[in-house]
């Protein structure tokens, strides 16, 4: 941890600079992160409200948000899984710790998250929801969930080194989680047998956790505290021990 403090410069300035690089030259500039999730949830919105009828309070502020956990999830660890492979030069002729690539390429999707939070902060507004004071929850499970990405994103960054089908069969899970997960649909209309399935996913926790705490006024449980801050920890512990264990043929790989 020592030896990574000391290059934190170059980890924000990593991922300062792809934070910027991804929108330039485009019109839109940094307005591209946010209408991703708006087009989304206008989408969704039409087809659940109208065709499938959810009946849920504040629709337009679950569904955001469930969209906005998700993203931060898919970002952190889709950027992830090439920042090793994307910086070959990089890596092969200049040493620094190589973990500093996939902890900028986390902070860069966590940016892209807060400028979501700053558009799901208006629409709160505009519904008229005024934030209680469990809203302090929020940014504790939005660290927690920075820590799950960057646990999996270790992982996923060093495997897909050596296996470069990691990175199409982590493509296919993520569109798989999106629909297995609560995001579009609430837990109540989940057959009850089946319900302690669903919430195994530290994401079913950490998206109802993020609802109830921001628009239903509602704190989080202590199981629910323990199992994300488990599964978060466990998947950085592990996920890291991958990356040591693969990262001194990384230069020899590429």
């Amino acid at each position: 941890m020592k030896h990574l403090w000391n290059y934190r410069h170059l980890t924000l300035k990593l991922a300062i600079s792809e934070f910027k690089l991804r929108y330039k030259n485009s019109v839109l500039g940094f307005l591209w992160s946010l209408m991703e999730p708006l087009l989304m949830l206008t989408v969704l919105y039409v087809i659940f409200t109208n065709l499938m009828r959810v009946n849920v309070e504040h629709y337009q502020l679950f569904l955001l948000m469930g969209i906005i956990s998700w993203n931060m999830l898919s970002r952190g660890t889709t950027m992830s899984l090439n920042c090793i492979l994307g910086r070959a030069s990089l890596v092969q002729k200049i040493y620094f710790p190589r973990e500093v690539l996939v902890i900028s390429s986390c902070i860069t999707a966590f940016l892209m998250t807060l400028l979501e939070l700053v558009v799901f902060g208006a629409f709160m507004l505009a519904f008229n929801v005024i934030p209680g004071i469990t809203i302090i929850y929020g940014p504790i499970v939005l660290f927690i969930e920075f820590l799950l990405i960057l646990g999996i994103s270790f992982g996923l960054a060093a495997l897909n080194v050596y296996y470069r089908d990691v990175q199409y069969i982590w493509a296919v899970l993520m569109q798989a989680g999106f629909f297995a997960s609560p995001i579009i649909y609430p837990m109540s209309i989940i057959p009850e047998e089946y319900v302690w399935i669903i919430r195994l996913n530290p994401m079913t926790r950490i998206i109802d956790m993020l609802r109830q705490s921001v628009i239903y006024y509602t704190a989080p449980t202590i199981l629910d505290w323990i199992f994300i801050t488990a599964a978060a920890l466990s998947l950085i512990v592990v996920g890291y021990i991958i990356f040591l264990r693969l990262e001194p043929g990384f230069a020899e790989e590429m």
